[in-house]
């Protein structure tokens, strides 16, 4: 698996600071705090304004035309994409002939640049472009045969929250393109704890997004192919890295949440106790709930435990179920398909 980092906007700042060319970004509100405080300490003016990309990119055209300041698109400036393209040649000189590479898609640019140089030096590999399911815009805009507006909603894959595509990186994309995936906000988040676990790797929701359209069995005609997968992002707020990891325990059946309705007599907590302490469970948090049970002889009681992985909560679930009448567990887990063989695990 090949690790690469492009944020054009901290390149940019660090690049200006380095040439004493001072730089102006514009971030919208939703930006990780990481990624802001990354431009300030390469001395950029940072502005965070606007809603989503495009009222930040208003903002920052408005500015340019005002102040007569260049302004650089941060992903679908030609130049931008040009830069982007050099990663393209980094991974032919690292794995030539890859049979595939997996792209996150925001703007375009990324995919648009890579594409460009990957296609022209070795045409027999698959460009797969994936995007997140709170923000498909290059999906809607192949639907719509130009780029359109998308409405977004919060994703983890903050990075590819770009509500419309960039024309220069739409119309350099398409024909390069051999297959775009839309992935959903849990497959992520297991992508983001896999990165972790397996790679000891920070990968933030944008950068992961490749990876997490291979867990979730959306690329079965890779398996046994030589793959490249892009981690392209490792800013991460540090809060939400821990709750994307729960996340992530959550989605494999790791961790789990039931609520179950016990007896409200001496030793019926002991009993559900003594049934996960058999069972190798680990309970993180328990609460009692008394007031809106129709039985004051009842109590119902909310479990949140830690399992050992999904055939482990299966257990857990069936044996709830022998010994209680009313036991309802949170979502059911995601299926994991074995294509961790791309870590080159299996």
């Amino acid at each position: 698996m090949l690790k690469m980092f492009a944020f054009p906007l901290q390149a940019l700042s660090y690049h200006g600071w380095k040439l004493n060319i001072p730089v102006t970004v514009v971030m919208p509100k939703a930006a990780p705090i990481m990624k802001i405080q990354k431009c300030r300490n390469y001395k950029a003016n940072v502005i965070v304004e606007g809603k989503d990309m495009a009222e930040a990119k208003a903002l920052a055209m408005k500015m340019s035309e005002e102040n007569k300041l260049l302004y650089v698109n941060g992903y679908d400036h030609p130049h931008i994409m040009a830069g982007q393209g050099t990663l393209g040649l980094e991974i032919l000189e690292q794995v030539p002939n890859p049979d595939a590479v997996i792209i996150p898609v925001g703007g375009g640019g990324l995919i648009a640049g890579i594409a460009t140089a990957i296609k022209a030096l070795s045409p027999k590999t698959k460009i797969i472009g994936v995007e997140s399911a709170k923000c498909p815009s290059f999906s809607n805009a192949m639907e719509n045969n130009a780029p359109i507006y998308t409405p977004i909603k919060n994703t983890l894959a903050d990075g590819l929250a770009v509500p419309k595509v960039g024309y220069n990186a739409y119309v350099t994309a398409l024909p390069l393109i051999d297959k775009m995936v839309v992935v959903k906000e849990e497959w992520i988040a297991l992508a983001i704890l896999r990165l972790v676990e397996e790679e000891k790797c920070v990968v933030e929701g944008a950068g992961a997004s490749g990876l997490a359209a291979i867990l979730a069995g959306q690329l079965p005609e890779l398996k046994g192919k030589k793959v490249v997968v892009l981690l392209c992002g490792g800013n991460i707020d540090t809060t939400v890295f821990g709750r994307c990891l729960e996340r992530g325990l959550a989605a494999e059946g790791r961790l789990v949440k039931f609520n179950v309705e016990l007896t409200d007599r001496p030793g019926g907590l002991n009993e559900l106790c003594e049934i996960l302490g058999v069972l190798g469970v680990s309970i993180k948090d328990i609460m009692h709930e008394r007031a809106w049970l129709k039985d004051i002889y009842t109590v119902e009681v909310k479990v949140v435990c830690e399992t050992r992985d999904w055939t482990h909560s299966m257990e857990l679930m069936n044996e709830l179920k022998k010994h209680y009448q009313k036991v309802q567990f949170s979502d059911e887990p995601l299926a994991i398909n074995d294509s961790l063989a791309v870590l080159g695990k299996k």
